[in-house]
């Protein structure tokens, strides 16, 4: 079986988050029939091992998760018109995000398992579950049970791509409250009766908002402001949830309810903030807490801000160590591959590897990795180009080579 063969066969079968069981029986099924340990761990994600025949040499370990963005319904694979592409018949997504990096990890597995005379320090794969909505998939891993330092995260959608840090996301939220409300009309010429969404208004165009810090041309730290919420009483929120046709869009159905002879009380902004490197989000942190003190100086009594920020997902930092890319440009100059080295401004596995130690204690050093170039991923215009996948799965196979020399 070809590596398009094998890829054809897992993305047919649909794998929605959670849902990904038949999928990971015919992963099972496919190792077993050449040979391979694998097993499920506790949380159902699978686990495959290929023993090192050379102990004075280290293991390296492939990451992919089994699930898909959308539902069980069937996935009708064809190919484009040109040959190039496979793709689907429109009704959904393909899969290939990341049914490609699945595909390449057990092929790798294969080769390794029919070529016993190939020294090497062994080769772990972790397939998750439910990477696409909560990864609770990798959450659920027992990293002790792993003995790698070095891990390739096989879920970029571009080949040659080769990830070395990758943006946290903070969840920074602002409350505004004034101690005097009162009536729109009655009570307007009392200037001790600030309105919450005024201030919050003010305050919140004077804080950062975009990219905050860029290095060699690629964004590093940045906020964004995703919402500003007041005015919304309880009763207009009730009005909207009793109503049996809501006219779309629903924000400015719920304004039309929300009471304007109300001098608010209470106003809340919620942003985000995503960077790879730690001492640029405490910075920015720390600009959006001086402008707040600020705030609360000017106001005093009558007015106060306040600033909670949550961790979503703790940032992938660039490693010191340079070996694995250093291994990826070598090996890209041998097969005739363009290898982009470069942070990226997003979430992944990567980041839960990065913050983990494994067996030994030792700090994961990951890197995500394109093996395959996706167009429109999670759409049902998803397509993969078939020839980038060969080359994907070279540029794997290769590194590995080389990581064992």
């Amino acid at each position: 079986m070809e590596i398009i063969e094998l890829f054809e066969e897992l993305a047919k079968i649909p794998s929605p988050s959670l849902g990904e069981y038949n999928v990971s029986e015919k992963i099972k099924e496919y190792t077993y029939n050449n040979g391979i340990n694998a097993y499920y761990d506790n949380y159902q994600n699978l686990i495959i091992k290929i023993p090192a025949n050379d102990t004075s040499k280290k293991p390296l370990l492939l990451s992919a998760h089994m699930d898909v963005v959308g539902n069980s319904s069937p996935v009708n694979i064809k190919y484009s018109d040109d040959k190039k592409y496979i793709e689907t018949d429109k009704t959904r997504t393909l899969g290939a995000d990341d049914k490609a990096g699945v595909s390449v990890a057990l092929y790798l597995a294969m080769y390794l398992a029919h070529n016993p005379d190939i020294k090497h320090g062994g080769l772990e794969i972790v397939l998750t579950r439910d990477e696409e909505t909560d990864m609770s998939g990798i959450n659920n891993v027992d990293f002790s049970q792993l003995e790698s330092e070095n891990v390739l995260v096989l879920d970029s959608d571009s080949l040659g791509n080769f990830e070395i840090a990758g943006a946290g996301y903070t969840k920074l939220d602002i409350e505004v409250t004034t101690k005097l409300g009162g009536h729109s009309g009655n009570d307007i010429q009392d200037k001790k009766r600030y309105n919450a969404a005024k201030l919050i208004a003010d305050l919140v165009s004077k804080l950062p908002n975009g990219v905050y810090k860029v290095e060699n041309g690629f964004t590093i730290t940045s906020c964004n402001l995703g919402s500003i919420v007041a005015g919304a009483t309880d009763i207009g929120i009730e009005r909207l949830l009793d109503k049996k046709e809501i006219d779309k869009p629903y924000s400015k159905t719920l304004i039309s309810l929300c009471a304007d002879n109300v001098i608010n009380t209470k106003a809340y902004a919620h942003y985000s903030l995503r960077s790879s490197v730690r001492k640029y989000e405490e910075e920015l942190i720390n600009k959006f807490q001086k402008r707040i003190d600020k705030f609360n100086k000017k106001y005093g009594e009558f007015a106060n801000a306040t600033l909670k920020t949550e961790i979503h997902m703790l940032p992938f930092e660039k490693s010191l160590n340079e070996t694995m890319c250093n291994i990826a440009k070598s090996v890209g100059k041998k097969i005739n591959l363009k290898v982009n080295v470069q942070p990226f401004h997003a979430g992944a596995e990567t980041h839960i590897y990065a913050n983990k130690v494994n067996k030994y204690n030792a700090k994961f050093m990951p890197v995500l990795v394109g093996v395959a170039n996706i167009e429109s991923m999670h759409s049902p215009n998803e397509r993969m180009e078939i020839e980038s996948l060969n080359k994907g799965y070279e540029f794997i196979k290769e590194i590995f080579l080389e990581y064992n020399k």
